[in-house]
Formats: C-alpha cells, structure tokens, sequence
C-alpha cells in the first residue's frame, strides 16, 4: 500500500467525468487499498478515484461508523429531507463552507469483490455519500457553497444545522 498524491482544485482531473469499473483487477484493488491510506493519512472521511488521479467510479468512506465502505459504480436511487452544515474536501485543504445536502440517501453500487449491494446512509455517511459520488461526475462541493468560504476549523457552532 501506498499514500499517493492528493489532487488539488485547479488540477483538470477533478473536473471530469470517471468511467464505470468493469472488472476487478490487481491494479483496481491496489487503488481501494492506496485510497484507504491515503484518505487516513490526510485525515479524511471520504475520498474518490479522481481525488488521486485515477478517472474510475471508485469512492471509498469512513465516517467512524465501524464500517469501510467501498462504492465501485455507485448511483444514488434515493433521498430524502435536508441538513445543512460545513464541508471541507481534502482537494481543497484548510477550508469549507456551508452546503445543503440530503439527510437520507440510499445508493447502489458494487463492492470489491464486484458484488452488487444497497446502502443506505444519514447525516454524516448521507452527506459523504453525496459529496464523494459528485467527484465522480467532475463536481467539487465548492459549486454548492452558500455563503463564503472559510478556514477551516474557523466555523462558528451556532452555524451547523442538522
């Protein structure tokens, strides 16, 4: 295993679209494992194939739930209410901002062994989900901001609504 380099936003990568993972291979499985690291060693919940270069429908998630999860080809087929809170993305490290996102998603996906599989998540996974499948269509959650920018770590409490 191995950490790899973190995209930044501005790099082209992040702004395209990935391809659906046809088959598992050594290489694809060496990505999953290289993602987990990396994510863990830049402190992170959530990370997606393009984040580190690779343009394939691969998102991983640990939101300290007791689970890792692995998402190959993932599809949101539902959701339901809204929490609005800060965001950060570890593409654009040291800052977040406010965003809406579901409080409910279900998705569809394969998991690393190419089985198919349904999950369904709340609150913090619900928003992971959400933010980590976006990167795969090319989107940075920076398009959904309201508001400003901010450091990060400079929220104020009263701000984050769930």
């Amino acid at each position: 295993m191995a950490v790899r380099q973190i995209r930044i936003m501005g790099d082209d990568i992040l702004t395209k679209k990935c391809k659906p993972v046809k088959e598992m291979t050594g290489r694809t499985m060496e990505l999953i494992e290289d993602m987990f690291e990396t994510m863990y060693e830049a402190n992170g919940c959530g990370l997606a194939a393009p984040q580190v270069g690779v343009l394939k429908q691969i998102v991983i998630i640990d939101v300290d739930d007791g689970n890792q999860y692995v998402m190959i080809n993932p599809e949101i087929i539902g959701q339901e209410g809204s929490q609005t809170g800060y965001e950060g993305c570890l593409s654009l490290p040291g800052k977040s901002g406010i965003v809406t996102r579901p409080n409910y998603v279900k998705v569809k996906a394969l998991d690393e062994n190419m089985e198919p599989y349904e999950l369904e998540g709340e609150g913090l996974l619900a928003r992971a989900i959400c933010h980590e499948v976006a990167h795969l269509e090319g989107q940075m959650y920076v398009e959904l901001v309201e508001g400003e920018l901010v450091d990060a770590g400079a929220e104020p409490e009263e701000g984050i609504t769930e």
